[in-house]
């Protein structure tokens, strides 16, 4: 897992368009531009506290994270039920679904072709952080 420090420059902004583009058919109003977004203010809620992720696998598959996406991790949240975490099992690091019920804790794959995954009764957890956001570059450079 390669962890990046997230630098904030100068504001970026991006065109967006007014409206929602439909997964199905085009609107003739798709192409009016409303306003810009900077990316940094979308995805980076808290600066000191958020790190940049690389993700390696395919265990997270229904989490939406997949190899070479870079997931962006806020440490100063508390997780909540079905948030995926980055979480630290024995000094192994991962990402991982954070599931309570009560007062038990269990952590799981987002991938049905993994197996169970298995805390031991002894073993040390650490929550390094929470996913907040994600990028996800649809094609890959070659």
């Amino acid at each position: 897992m390669q962890v990046l420090s997230v630098t904030i420059g100068l504001p970026i902004p991006i065109p967006i368009l007014a409206q929602a583009v439909r997964a199905g058919f085009p609107s003739p109003a798709d192409d009016f531009i409303e306003d810009e977004i900077d990316l940094h203010r979308l995805l980076i809620a808290n600066r000191p506290a958020t790190f940049l992720v690389r993700v390696a696998g395919d265990s997270m598959l229904l989490a939406k994270l997949h190899d070479g996406d870079i997931a962006v991790v806020d440490r100063s949240l508390k997780p909540r039920n079905g948030d995926v975490v980055v979480v630290d099992v024995d000094g192994e690091r991962s990402f991982k679904v954070w599931r309570r019920q009560g007062p038990r804790v269990t952590l799981h794959f987002a991938n049905p072709r993994f197996p169970e995954f298995q805390l031991s009764p002894d073993a040390t957890i650490e929550v390094w952080g929470v996913v907040s956001g994600s990028v996800n570059p649809r094609r890959r450079s070659e």
